[in-house]
């Protein structure tokens, strides 16, 4: 089987770090918060991940105070499962050098609380990632102790290829010592750093690249997330954040013509980021302005496209476009789907339209692969099959399906899990 996105260190790094996953409220985060605390040294930074708001009672993060109060004066972050938002207290801000208010480009936001004008602890895109990564970083030891372990997890899992779809700069050099070494514990993983790093990554992939470890292409974000509220959407959310009713686009169309241009100046392809269907149809658009026809096994691909327009829907065999899609995010995202877009659900994953529009699931010129997004959803393959053919949770009733009409055969969805021949 493929992992078609998966994001290798993220997932070796949460082996070890606490999960917020099994919460059920904003007490319940503080009591996980506190606990985690207790067994760190003092002074160690506290970071935990997996918050799903969304299915919390009260469907709020924890505040700076509550934060500062659960963990006194050491840094603390809780990341969004989603990782494009996060929570930290006044420790972790100030390490962080993040102010009320602040803009962190080029996407990022320090939320503020309107009735203080204070830092209200609540995070945003880039400015999440500046907090978390401010914690001291692993040794080059421990890093490739977590690029193993996530490796190992799939391999246990059924994958034999992987691709990272933010892959660090120094993760193809660490990927072939290890390979060389004889540990690589997969067939083949395919790397897409993000646009900004590709030229230099491409510069040196000589002296890294073999068969089992290749330059893909590069990465670009066109929006962010439903649970952050950051997708761009066609229709406006029913709660919005941060005064966004649709959601953003995270780029220029200008940059994004630019980044398709430069991956194929380099003989690679591009994998858009594209939750909402807002932002479906911009890199659609984009596509069809800029890139030129290619070949099997170097298509273009649109990530995620959880939610499509009906219009939107044949573009992707029309263009030659790969699908790339995470069905089990359905699973971890039903709480958001209901409450924010109930009268928009049949367009949720819409994986039976776009198979009858010409993306097939399997084969050497496949247009539809899964993945699974790991670690921001576990990479069980189960997940995304109960996803595509059942459209709910396991213990879940027919009834509370979401988008039944949009279900596909079991069958199918194996082959959407499927390498290529071509490429094995």
């Amino acid at each position: 089987m493929r992992e078609a996105h998966a994001h290798i260190l993220a997932l070796g790094e949460s082996l070890t770090i606490p999960s917020l996953a099994a919460c059920a409220s904003v007490a319940e985060c503080l009591d996980a918060v506190r606990r985690a605390a207790d067994r760190l040294p003092a002074g160690a930074w506290v970071r935990l991940k997996s918050a799903r708001i969304e299915s919390w009672a009260e469907r709020r993060w924890p505040m700076l105070g509550e934060l500062d109060r659960a963990c006194g004066d050491r840094p603390c972050v809780i990341m969004s499962f989603d990782h494009h938002a996060a929570a930290g207290n006044t420790a972790a801000l100030r390490a962080a050098g993040l102010a009320p208010g602040q803009r962190v480009e080029p996407n990022g936001e320090v939320c503020v609380d309107a009735a203080s004008g204070r830092a209200s602890g609540l995070l945003i895109e880039h400015a999440a990632y500046r907090a978390w990564a401010s914690a001291p970083p692993e040794s080059d030891s421990e890093r490739r102790a977590s690029v193993l372990a996530a490796l190992r997890s799939l391999a246990a899992l059924g994958y034999r290829e992987v691709h990272d779809l933010h892959a660090q700069g120094w993760l193809g050099p660490m990927l072939a010592c290890i390979e060389r070494a004889g540990e690589l514990p997969v067939e083949r993983v395919q790397l897409y750093p993000n646009i900004a790093e590709l030229p230099a990554v491409h510069a040196g992939r000589a002296a890294w690249e073999s068969r089992a470890i290749r330059l893909a292409g590069g990465k670009v974000f066109a929006d962010g997330t439903l649970n952050s509220r950051t997708a761009l959407v066609l229709a406006p959310y029913r709660e919005p954040f941060h005064g966004l009713a649709c959601g953003r686009a995270m780029l220029p169309a200008a940059k994004l013509d630019a980044a398709i241009g430069l991956a194929e100046s380099l003989g690679l392809h591009i994998a858009v980021h594209a939750i909402g269907d807002g932002a479906v149809r911009m890199v659609l658009d984009a596509f069809e302005r800029t890139a030129t026809p290619r070949a099997p096994g170097n298509r273009h691909r649109v990530e995620h496209a959880e939610i499509v327009d009906e219009a939107d829907v044949p573009r992707f065999a029309g263009l030659g476009i790969v699908c790339s899609v995470q069905p089990c995010h359905l699973l971890a995202d039903i709480e958001v789907l209901t409450g924010q877009f109930p009268d928009r659900l049949d367009r949720v994953l819409p994986l039976r339209e776009l198979i009858d529009a010409g993306c097939k699931p399997g084969g050497d010129d496949a247009l539809l692969w899964f993945g699974s997004d790991v670690p921001i959803v576990r990479a069980d393959p189960g997940d995304s099959i109960q996803a595509a053919v059942y459209r709910r949770r396991a213990g879940q009733t027919a009834a509370e399906a979401i988008a039944p009409a949009q279900a596909i055969t079991l069958d199918e969805a194996r082959g959407a899990l499927l390498i290529p021949v071509e490429s094995r």
